[in-house]
């Protein structure tokens, strides 16, 4: 079994990385709810594209979850502030998951990797969080 160990301060510089990266992510997302600059794929599920539509036909709806995308993104690039980013973001990326888990399987893989990302940053935060629930 091959077992390799990653000094603190790489695995730092590591997770700050991915946080970085997940943040941007965010902030892409958000955006693009905003402005629309990403074209949208053909091929997508029937299923996905109702699910899309009720959620536009609430009005308020994609505003708030790209206000929550931008905020939640821009919180988490910063160390001391990506505990509650992550708070902010929490629930909309369980609605990402999901959405890959009962309609749109094809993204599963990669909201898997988002969730694997979102573990570690509640593990390397997780003495915060523990103070909300004391």
């Amino acid at each position: 079994m091959l077992i390799i160990k990653i000094n603190l301060p790489m695995k730092n510089k590591i997770f700050n990385i991915v946080s970085v990266l997940f943040g941007l992510l965010l902030i892409n997302g958000g955006l693009n709810k905003f402005f629309n600059y990403l074209p949208v794929p053909e091929n997508l599920p029937e299923p996905l594209i109702k699910d899309s539509m009720a959620l536009m036909e609430i009005s308020w709806l994609m505003p708030l979850i790209a206000s929550a995308e931008l905020t939640g993104g821009l919180l988490i690039l910063f160390p001391r502030t990506r505990a509650l980013g992550l708070l902010i973001v929490f629930p909309v990326m369980t609605g990402v998951l999901l959405t890959h888990l009962t309609v749109a399987p094809d993204g599963l893989i990669m909201a898997l990797i988002i969730w694997v990302v979102i573990g570690w940053i509640m593990w390397e935060n997780r003495s915060k969080f523990l103070q909300l629930i004391r």
